[in-house]
C-alpha cells in the first residue's frame, strides 16, 4: 500500500502530534508499505499569529494538487487542518478523491484563550467541522473526543488512540535534580496560555517546581514565578532523565485532547496529577499510576503516593505498534467507490 500523508505539524515543532506521526509512519514503513509526507519542509514559511514558533507554509494549492498527483497514492490521510491540510482537502473534494482526517486539538478553545475575541470560539468551531466533514474517517484520540465531536455533529468519527516508546522513555539513573527541594513536581511541553501552567505554578505546595519546555508564554512565567526551574526544550535521553528524576509529573491543562507526555512520563516511572478532564480521564484510567481532582494540589498528594513499578507496567500497554495497526484499519482507499473497506481489507492494497 502507499500512503500519502499531509500534515502541518513536522519538525523542528516539537509536540505530540509530530511524535505521533513520526513514530506511526515509521513503523507502517517498516512493515513494508510505502509513505509519502507532504510537510512544511520545502515550503516557504510564516510565523503562525500569537506563536511565532510553528511556521506555516505558503501553499500554492494548484503546486499542491499536480504533487499529489504524481504520488499516485492508494490512500491519503490529512492530519492537520493548517495550509497543507486544507490545500489537500480542496484537492480531494475537487477530484472525487476519498480521504480521512485526524483531529488532535481543542483549537477553538486554545484560540480563544489567546485572542480574547467575542465569537471567535464559536466561528472556529463551524470552520473547524466544515473542515472534518467530508471525510470518510475523522479520527480522535479518546473515546471522550469521539463522544463529544458525535454530539457537536461531526460524522464518522472513529478512535485512534496514542502509544508510548518504552524503550526511549524508561527510567534513567539521573541526578538532574539533586539537591532541590522535594518533591520535584514537572510539567512537560508548550509554555503557553492554553496549558492552564499558572494552575499548576500559582500552588503554594513544598518542594520545587520544574517546567520543561518553550512556548510564547516563557518570558512571562519566568518573570512571575522566579523559584521555579525552567529547563527550555529538552529531548530523547535528556528528556527520559528529567522525567526520571521527577517525583510526580504535573499536566493542569484542560485542552489538551490527550496528553501523550503523560505515557511518556510514566513509561519513566513516574505518576501524573491533573484534572478530571478530557485527556487525562482517558489517559490516567488507573489510581495505581496517578491521581485526578479539581483540586490540582490533591492530585499532586495523591499521586506522589503512587508506585513507580506500577506506572512503568502501566504504559508498556501502550505501544506504538497498536497505534499504527489502528491507522492501516481505518484508513480507505482514494476511489472508495470501487472499494468501499478500509484499505487493509482492500484487495488492491494487498
Amino acid at each position: 500500500m502507499h500512503l500519502l500523508l499531509v500534515t502541518d505539524a513536522w519538525y523542528p515543532q516539537v509536540n505530540g502530534v509530530v511524535r505521533t506521526l513520526e513514530a506511526v509512519t515509521g513503523l507502517i514503513s517498516a512493515a513494508g508499505h510505502r509513505v509519502s509526507l507532504i510537510t512544511p519542509e520545502g515550503y516557504r514559511t510564516v510565523p503562525m499569529p500569537t506563536y511565532p514558533e510553528i511556521r506555516l507554509a505558503l501553499v500554492n494549492p494548484f503546486a499542491l494538487s499536480r504533487q499529489i498527483d504524481s504520488l499516485h497514492a492508494d490512500s491519503i490521510h490529512i492530519a492537520t487542518e493548517g495550509p497543507l491540510g486544507w490545500a489537500a482537502r480542496r484537492h480531494c473534494r475537487r477530484n472525487g478523491i476519498a480521504f480521512t482526517t485526524s483531529f488532535h486539538s481543542r483549537f477553538p478553545e486554545m484560540i480563544s484563550e489567546r485572542l480574547r475575541v467575542p465569537g471567535i470560539e464559536q466561528l472556529a468551531s463551524r470552520a473547524l467541522r466544515h473542515f472534518h466533514e467530508p471525510a470518510s474517517a475523522v479520527l480522535v484520540p479518546t473515546r471522550t473526543v469521539a463522544e463529544r465531536l458525535d454530539r457537536q455533529g461531526f460524522g464518522n468519527v472513529r478512535v485512534w488512540t496514542r502509544g508510548v516508546d518504552t524503550a526511549q522513555f524508561r527510567p534513567l539513573a539521573s541526578a538532574m535534580f539533586d539537591g532541590l527541594p522535594r518533591p520535584v513536581m514537572l510539567n512537560a511541553g508548550r509554555v503557553a496560555v492554553e496549558k492552564n501552567l499558572d494552575g499548576f505554578l500559582s500552588l503554594d505546595l513544598p518542594g520545587t517546581r520544574v517546567v520543561v519546555g518553550d512556548g510564547p508564554q516563557l518570558a512571562e512565567l519566568k518573570a512571575r514565578y522566579p523559584d521555579v526551574v525552567f529547563t527550555g526544550y529538552l529531548r530523547g535521553d535528556e528528556l527520559a532523565c528529567a522525567l526520571t528524576a521527577a517525583d510526580v509529573f504535573v499536566f493542569p491543562s484542560k485542552t489538551d485532547t490527550f496528553g501523550l507526555v503523560m505515557l511518556e512520563a510514566m513509561s519513566c516511572g513516574v505518576p501524573v496529577a491533573a484534572h478530571p478532564v478530557e485527556g487525562p480521564i482517558d489517559v490516567v484510567t488507573s489510581a495505581l499510576v496517578g491521581a485526578l481532582d479539581d483540586d490540582l494540589a490533591v492530585a499532586i498528594s495523591k499521586a506522589l503516593a503512587c508506585e513507580r513499578e506500577e506506572c512503568r507496567r502501566f504504559a508498556a500497554g501502550h505501544s506504538w505498534q497498536r497505534v499504527a495497526d489502528m491507522l492501516l484499519e481505518n484508513l480507505v482507499p482514494v476511489n472508495a467507490d470501487a472499494c468501499p473497506l478500509p484499505v487493509a481489507g482492500c484487495p488492491a492494497a494487498s
